[in-house]
């Protein structure tokens, strides 16, 4: 069965995600660390786990497998997913796969090194916008819809 997991604790998409699970009756996972209300709706539940360090990933990680859509910006997180057999969506849209996610995650260490290197490096990106939110609910509706068909 398809489960659509999220990686909540940042999660700006979860009400996007909870729409698109609703209309194609997929069982969605919302965990963290805690924070977050139970939801009233009965197709998605919440899973709080223990305090600590990436104990939300490492649930979600041991938790999906073929079949299943996990939603994150957590790129050690996306590479375990992947390598699970899961599909993996970004907050914007964007599909991380097993041929782009290493060297998404090289840069993400290059990156970690430049800003300790240099105090003033400032990091942030672009604001997430409607745009964003749009690509999130065309891609995830997609990544649904493939894992439902290939589940049949």
């Amino acid at each position: 069965m398809t489960t659509l997991y999220i990686d909540a604790d940042a999660c700006p998409v979860k009400a996007e995600a909870e729409r698109v699970a609703t209309r194609l009756r997929v069982p969605m996972v919302l965990v963290c660390n805690g924070g977050l209300r139970v939801p009233a709706n009965p197709l998605v539940t919440l899973k709080i786990v223990a305090e600590g360090p990436d104990q939300a990933d490492m649930w979600i990680a041991d938790n999906c497998g073929p079949g299943d859509v996990v939603v994150t910006g957590d790129l050690p997180l996306a590479d375990r997913c992947l390598k699970a057999g899961a599909q993996v969506l970004r907050h914007d849209g964007e599909a991380l796969t097993l041929a782009n996610i290493g060297p998404r995650l090289a840069t993400r260490d290059l990156m970690a090194d430049l800003r300790a290197s240099n105090p003033f490096m400032q990091g942030g990106g672009a604001m997430f916008g409607r745009a964003d939110r749009a690509r999130f609910l065309q891609s995830l509706d997609r990544a649904l819809t493939v894992a439902l068909r290939q589940a049949r």
